[in-house]
């Protein structure tokens, strides 16, 4: 009895093996697939474009275009006032975007379309505007208006203007930058001298948009932290200004 059980029990388990895997079983839960990225919108297109160091806030003299999806006849070009505000068609009241991204202007003028229009979709496109930029003047080899590209300090802006030129006073380099009233700038002396050496990084400041550099010939006394915005004609061409 013992061999028959043995012979049947082996059988069993040679025809078990034959048949392949067992069915009766839910097969393994694959893992669920991850949601792709969700595809932008108007606003995301825009904000994505605003980050761009070519297209800045929104400022006055800037020209852009509004196309409308659904309701062309609104379709447009504009330009920002010196008051800050924009004249849309169609809309009663002036927009006020100075200072407004892409994307932050995108948002106010579908609110605004909205009392006229149902969901209006909206594209804002900054067709022309104001770059950002510095100015070099002084003992450098190209004297004039660069544009601002991303982040740049003191020493870079220098090189980018032609580097030094013979006699610069690389030690007491001032940096003119705008102050809170539009006719006053604030005056910072930079000491590139040490910064060359590998000393004082800190002196080598990064730039905004604006900022004017003046390389001297020789000492100056003494400078006053602020001067009258008229007065930077005397360190500069006033066409770059």
């Amino acid at each position: 009895m013992n061999t028959r059980l043995a012979t049947r029990r082996f059988l069993l388990l040679l025809a078990a093996a034959s048949m392949g895997p067992v069915t009766g079983f839910a097969a393994p839960q694959q893992p669920s697939a991850q949601p792709g990225p969700t595809p932008a919108g108007p606003a995301q297109v825009a904000d994505a474009n605003s980050n761009d160091p070519q297209r800045p806030a929104l400022r006055s003299s800037d020209v852009i275009d509004l196309t409308f999806r659904f309701t062309p006849e609104f379709n447009q070009e504009v330009t920002v006032q010196p008051d800050g505000y924009i004249q849309a068609r169609g809309l009663q009241n002036d927009v006020y975007v100075q200072g407004l991204t892409v994307a932050e202007m995108t948002t106010a003028l579908q609110k605004a379309y909205a009392t006229i229009l149902n969901e209006p979709e909206i594209s804002v496109t900054l067709k022309d505007f104001d770059r950002p930029y510095f100015v070099a003047g002084g003992l450098v080899g190209k004297p004039g208006k660069y544009d601002l590209r991303g982040t740049t300090t003191a020493t870079q802006a220098v090189a980018m203007a032609g580097g030094f030129a013979d006699g610069a006073k690389h030690s007491q380099v001032v940096l003119f930058r705008k102050s809170d009233s539009d006719d006053w700038v604030e005056v910072k002396v930079l000491n590139l001298k040490e910064v060359l050496k590998g000393k004082n990084l800190n002196e080598d400041t990064v730039l905004q948009p604006g900022d004017m550099l003046y390389v001297p010939k020789s000492t100056w006394s003494k400078i006053e932290k602020f001067l009258p915005r008229s007065s930077l004609g005397m360190f500069f061409n006033p066409l770059a200004l």
